[in-house]
């Protein structure tokens, strides 16, 4: 047995249990995610099937719903089966803090990229400048060059002042507010149920709560009275 010593009033968080249920989450996804991956690419056969990714987009949405349900539930329970106390919210801080890591990994990778492809539009860009330099092209290929330059722009400026083209941008900008608020309403929903899910599995982890045993005196000289909990075994694993 071991005595589990905490003052009324503080919290009781355990954050070994919950970054040891953050550790299981990722890597339960990253297993279920490589093997999702090899088994595509066994299924994928490019000669034999005239559309060899018909159906890929469906089961792969499927798998990583799957995956993701699996790992947040792994790591949730682990998180409350480690928590002296309170083991859904252990697992719900442990689904809280994946969230957080997963979001912050997408965004530096879409900002990497988006950062790659401006450098490598800039280094394209300046290459070209510096070889039209060096070829030797004369001031009237440059005033030619210019002029059709300045009656593309006339002639892109009047089809987008026409009606058809302005129900053309109505009818994207409305397709793309649809898509959007279709995601948001998605993304909600995924939020929600990953927390419910988070609730219960650190909920069904966390064994019974030990009775509290009052200690005497005080921890500090506030008054803040002392309590100490009969723990069983070194760890809840």
């Amino acid at each position: 047995m071991k005595l589990l010593t905490t003052r009324d009033g503080l919290p009781r968080l355990s954050w070994g249990s919950i970054i040891a249920g953050v550790i299981l989450s990722m890597i339960v996804y990253l297993t279920m995610s490589v093997l999702g991956t090899a088994i595509g690419a066994s299924l994928l056969s490019p000669m034999s099937k005239p559309d060899p990714l018909h159906g890929f987009g469906f089961g792969s949405g499927v798998w990583v719903i799957v995956t993701t349900v699996l790992a947040v539930f792994v790591g949730s329970y682990y998180a409350g089966r480690c928590a002296p106390v309170l083991g859904w919210l252990h697992g719900l801080l442990s689904w809280a803090v994946m969230t957080l890591l997963v979001v912050y990994g997408m965004t530096s990778l879409i900002t990497g990229a988006v950062s790659t492809a401006g450098s490598v539009a800039a280094t394209t860009a300046q290459v070209g400048a510096t070889a039209a330099n060096q070829s030797g092209t004369s001031p009237s290929m440059v005033d030619t060059a210019k002029q059709q330059l300045q009656a593309a722009v006339a002639s892109a400026a009047s089809a987008a002042s026409s009606p058809q083209a302005e129900q053309t941008a109505r009818e994207t900008a409305d397709a793309a507010a649809r898509g959007v608020a279709r995601a948001s309403w998605y993304s909600f929903a995924a939020l929600i149920v990953g927390a419910i899910i988070a609730i219960v599995s650190g909920g069904a982890g966390f064994r019974h709560q030990p009775p509290f045993e009052e200690s005497g005196g005080t921890a500090t000289g506030d008054g803040t009275p002392v309590r100490s909990r009969a723990v069983p075994g070194a760890s809840r694993l």
